[in-house]
């Protein structure tokens, strides 16, 4: 995590930022303690990267790499605004002893945004951010089965804004955001699907942190959180509204350092 010491809506590169609407920095503050927080409660460890003015995306380590096992496929931004993020997210990643390694050439590709595991698939987004073209290259890099889906609102710019990986076998999604195939993929390789209503896919209930059964969402998701308790999962809600307004939330501000296939293997083992 980076704390939101120089956050802002600095520029506007997708469709919940304005310049215009700030956020509030001190809630901001708040709200990023709220969320680490709840974290540690869940049974997270938590290490820092350091701010950067000039860059107040840097706090959405998300998007900074995807990382499987001890290695770290570092991010391509495709917008100028957050490209100065990137030797920032190599240098932490490779002090922190991950093998680091770039997407493939002139590809966009931003972390774990747009690359997650659910069971031993990468369900890879593209369109808004990520090159479909990127994720099978990476695919072969790591020895890994990728299904490219490909995100049809730019209100869900990332895949992580729509689909949250629960388990092996499970995940939340909001149908909303992918095009008639996109459905159709993950409805076949899925075998649990939990669907999220446009309400509360809004609130950003896919943008979701989990740490074993905990699933840690923003506020304002009341139906998911139900449906999570009859599946036997613990969720925490934590209010991350100033982060929102920037198109980011819990997941965003987050990046797994044990893997982002760890969400679900991470159960069986403890």
């Amino acid at each position: 995590m980076c704390p939101p010491l120089f956050y802002g809506i600095e520029y506007e590169i997708n469709p919940w930022m304005s310049t215009e609407r700030q956020a509030d920095h001190k809630l901001a503050g708040e709200q990023w303690d709220g969320l680490r927080a709840a974290l540690q409660s869940a049974g997270a460890s938590i290490e820092l990267m350091t701010p950067v003015k000039g860059l107040p995306d840097l706090v959405f380590t998300a998007n900074a790499a995807m990382v499987y096992r001890d290695r770290a496929i570092v991010a391509r931004f495709k917008h100028p605004q957050r490209q100065g993020e990137t030797p920032l997210d190599r240098a932490w990643l490779e002090h922190d002893g991950l093998s680091v390694d770039d997407p493939p050439a002139d590809l966009s590709f931003e972390g774990a945004g747009d690359a997650l595991f659910c069971g031993d698939t990468l369900y890879a987004g593209y369109r808004m951010r990520s090159d479909a073209g990127g994720h099978q290259q990476i695919g072969e890099m790591l020895g890994v089965r990728v299904l490219p889906l490909e995100l049809a609102d730019p209100y869900y710019y990332h895949l992580d804004t729509c689909f949250c990986p629960l388990s092996q076998s499970e995940a939340v999604y909001f149908p909303g955001a992918f095009d008639e195939y996109g459905q159709k993929v993950l409805e076949a390789n899925v075998p649990t699907l939990i669907p999220v209503a446009a309400d509360e896919a809004r609130s950003f209930a896919c943008n979701a942190v989990v740490v074993g059964k905990t699933v840690v969402t923003n506020a304002g998701c009341p139906q998911l959180h139900k449906q999570l308790k009859e599946r036997g999962y613990t969720p925490i809600a934590t209010p991350l509204g100033e982060f929102v307004k920037a198109g980011g939330s819990a997941k965003c501000l987050t990046l797994r350092l044990d893997g982002e296939e760890a969400a679900a293997w991470k159960q069986t083992a403890d």
